[in-house]
This record gives C-alpha cells, structure tokens and sequence, in this order.
C-alpha cells in the first residue's frame, strides 16, 4: 500500500485511488534469485544481451534513478527478458515466475545491513499461477 500510496503522489501518476487487493501466487517454476546459483543463468543472459546489443550497434539499456537505489531497472528487465527469449529459441521450460531481493531506502542505524525499504519481488509471467480467493 505504502508503494502504491508514494507512486499515486507522482505529478504523471495514473493511480488516483491507491489500493491494494490479495491474491495467492504459487511461484511454480522459479528462476529465485535468492539462490545464488541461479544467479549464473542471469550472468550467461546478460552475456547474451551485450552480445547482441553490440552487433546491432545500439545503446545497451541502464539501470537508472534519482536515487542510490535506482529505482528504474529497464537493464535488470531486458536480462530477465533475454534469459526467456533465449530459453523459448531452445525450446526449453520458461519460468512461472522471477523472485528478488531489493535492498532499498536508508540504513536503519549506521552501518546497517538493514534499510527502509528492503523487500522481495516476485515477477509473475504465467498468470496462471496467481488465484484469487
């Protein structure tokens, strides 16, 4: 709610009337990124993006914000979208959905391990996976 309440204050914002509504998501097959060695399947991804970037000769997208915790993730994005093109051209299994861990806002107390607005993100792309009851 508290995401919700801060993006409907944005002077381009489309949300009015911010809310929040429940849902159950069964990760299925997750590509968790709290898992360490899941994180070698995003590093080859990447390889693949930078590759491709480089022969087409454009800009490879960036992570940006106004802030440390850049809040714009369009380069962590067109990995994880890199990593499903590549699994669909060799006819392998894509993912259900993408979980991570977003360390965000200021430290709790000096030199903390902790700040404000540290959380999980779960990415749904099979929508088959979320019920609502």
């Amino acid at each position: 709610m508290e995401w919700a309440q801060e993006l409907s204050q944005r002077k381009d914002s489309k949300i009015k009337t911010p809310a929040v509504i429940g849902s159950i998501i069964d990760l299925g097959y997750c590509l968790d990124l709290l898992d360490y060695k899941n994180l070698s399947i995003v590093k080859s991804a990447y390889s693949i993006l930078r590759t491709t970037i480089d022969s087409a000769n454009t800009a490879l997208p960036t992570n940006q914000g106004e802030t440390l915790d850049l809040l714009r993730r369009e380069l962590d994005c067109a990995v994880i979208e890199t990593l499903h093109t590549s699994l669909q051209t060799n006819n392998q299994k894509e993912y259900d959905t993408v979980r991570g861990v977003f360390w965000e806002g200021d430290p709790l107390y000096p030199n903390a391990g902790f700040r404000e607005k540290d959380h999980i993100q779960i990415c749904v792309r099979n929508p088959v996976t979320i019920s609502f009851k």
